[in-house]
């Protein structure tokens, strides 16, 4: 009995252990196969978009330190310009009170130097038309032509209003701009009158009834404090204006303009003496200085080259005058010209 009992539980431990092997296999498996789906699953879902985010993020960073040199400009580079065209508000344009406007200028790089943002555009004189204190140039190799971009506003009042810009190097120096160097925008806040008749009141040419000049109230008492800032540097006496002169002085700004006239003899014969005696002034002797431009001077321009003018002395002997004490001024712009006339009295 023992001897038959003995194999009995010989056989059942083999099988116990073999069922144990069997267990054990099963737990061995049984996290291989929860870990693998939890390995697996974060693979498309966290660790690829984890890449696609770090690549943009390292490129974000790494641009913009990464600048641009400067050109390599030989010391003794040219630095000249022509101007191509007005690419918006071209001379003359009508414009709103107050309006906000882009004004764009496309100029051609005929130096040898090439442009960057180290060349600027900036205000230069007359109005600054609420200018910012410079935009940079784009880079512009020599014989491209560049846009040059600045955002200005137009004053609140009727008038014809002009600013005059400047490219400037590197080192603040003025670039040539054909044979000027200014870049200048003109335009009017306006209040126009059609041109009906010459000075002399006669009927009117009808070639030239289409002339619709622009008036300019402000330029005027602009043009007689640039002239008294003069005299007063050569302690002189301030002129004073008066009403008589300034409607001769308006009547033949007006019709030079209308004509283009750059002398004192008017469109209809008339003398500096007839246009006053005409308008009402009763003063003993007048004369009178003129002056006509594409573009138009500023007040301040004007009194200059009347003062430095060496062709007839006499546009400065009038401005610093003893004998004269009053005077007229008028101002008329046509057709992209500006005609200035002031007319000195003896009372």
């Amino acid at each position: 009995m023992l001897k038959k009992t003995l194999p009995f539980i010989f056989l059942t431990v083999i099988l116990l252990s073999a069922c144990g092997a069997q267990t054990a296999e099963s737990t061995t498996s049984t996290p291989s196969a929860t870990t693998s789906p939890a390995t697996n699953t974060p693979k498309p879902t966290s660790t690829p978009e984890s890449d696609e985010m770090l690549t943009p993020t390292l490129e974000a960073t790494i641009v913009p330190t990464a600048t641009i040199p400067p050109p390599e400009n030989a010391l003794d580079c040219i630095n000249e310009a022509a101007f191509v065209s007005d690419i918006t508000i071209p001379d003359n344009s009508d414009l709103n009170a107050g309006q906000a406007f882009t004004k764009t200028w496309q100029i051609r790089n005929t130096g040898t130097c090439i442009w960057w943002s180290g060349y600027t555009l900036s205000h230069y004189s007359e109005n600054a038309l609420g200018a910012p204190e410079s935009v940079p140039l784009p880079r512009t190799n020599s014989g491209e032509i560049a846009d040059i971009s600045i955002d200005l506003i137009a004053p609140d009042t009727a008038g014809t209003y002009q600013g005059n810009f400047v490219v400037k190097n590197p080192d603040g120096l003025i670039m040539k701009v054909d044979n000027d160097s200014r870049l200048w925008v003109i335009f009017n806040v306006k209040d126009s009158v059609a041109a009906t008749s010459p000075a002399n009141g006669s009927d009117p040419d009808p070639s030239k009834a289409a002339c619709t000049f622009i008036l300019d109230t402000a330029r005027p008492a602009e043009v007689l404090s640039a002239i008294n800032a003069y005299r007063a540097q050569n302690t002189l006496p301030a002129y004073t204006m008066n009403d008589q002169l300034v409607q001769a002085a308006q009547s033949h700004s007006q019709d030079m303009a209308c004509n283009n006239l750059f002398v004192h003899a008017g469109s209809d014969g008339s003398t500096p003496q007839t246009r006053a005696t005409s308008a009402g002034y009763s003063g003993a002797k007048v004369t009178e200085n003129v002056y006509g431009s594409y573009p138009p001077l500023s007040p301040e321009e004007v009194k200059e080259w009347w003062r430095l003018d060496q062709v007839d002395i006499n546009h400065n002997k009038n401005l610093i005058s003893t004998q004269y004490t009053e005077v007229g001024i008028g101002y008329a712009f046509f057709n992209n010209y500006g005609y200035y006339v002031v007319v000195f009295g003896v009372p």
